[in-house]
């Protein structure tokens, strides 16, 4: 099984790094891959709507969001981490998830999404349901910890002092790794729910 791990922070070995660290050593140990894909520090623009991906099956700007498009479709799991930047995840990050879950057009069902917030004091939680609803738009079960997934720290290694932050995160690797594996287990027997034709309404003003 494999996970694929976005990390949104700039800085390539910052606390949002480290504290995705934490978790791949639970992947490994239960015998998980991992590959970590930065894209803060990556120069990306935001979708301009222009349907080209309808047509083509990947977004018009050549760039990372088309290199990590074919490991998402592989990938049994996908985790999104990011540092908060003003109550929100990082902008660089958001035009990259926008891009690539628009673009992809993949069945996405019963892959395992998770998301990370780090921050210096606040603003975790509004970060953590804004990278959710990545998953919940395409029928991606999301992992759950034994507390929100967010962890703490200002400087660099800071994360490392938030005990109960970091448990949250083995905590969290724990519970994606049986998820993962029991969904596998369920689609070999049952195969994927039964999936209606699209619906599509439209408020008219």
């Amino acid at each position: 099984m494999k996970v694929l791990i976005i990390n949104g922070s700039p800085r390539a070995n910052g606390n949002t790094v480290l504290a995705l660290r934490e978790m791949e050593a639970v992947f490994h140990e239960n015998g998980v891959e991992t590959e970590i894909v930065t894209v803060g520090n990556k120069d990306i623009r935001g979708c301009i709507a222009c349907g080209s991906c309808a047509k083509n099956g990947k977004c018009a700007f050549d760039d990372l969001v088309n290199e990590t498009a074919p490991k998402f479709k592989e990938a049994d799991g996908l985790i999104i981490a990011s540092p908060v930047y003003y109550a929100s995840a990082n902008g660089t990050l958001i035009s990259f998830l926008d891009r690539l879950f628009y673009s992809s057009h993949f069945d996405k069902t019963m892959k395992v999404g998770a998301s990370v917030a780090v921050a210096r004091r606040a603003g975790t939680t509004a970060t953590f349901d804004e990278m959710n609803k990545y998953f919940t738009i395409c029928g991606m079960p999301v992992a759950s910890s034994n507390y929100w997934n967010e962890v703490h720290g200002r400087e660099k290694g800071d994360v490392t002092e938030d005990k109960e932050g970091m448990q949250t995160l083995r905590t969290l690797a724990r519970n994606m790794t049986f998820l993962m594996k029991s969904i596998e287990l369920g689609k070999e027997k049952f195969g994927l729910p039964e999936k209606e034709e699209k619906v599509w309404t439209h408020f008219v003003r």
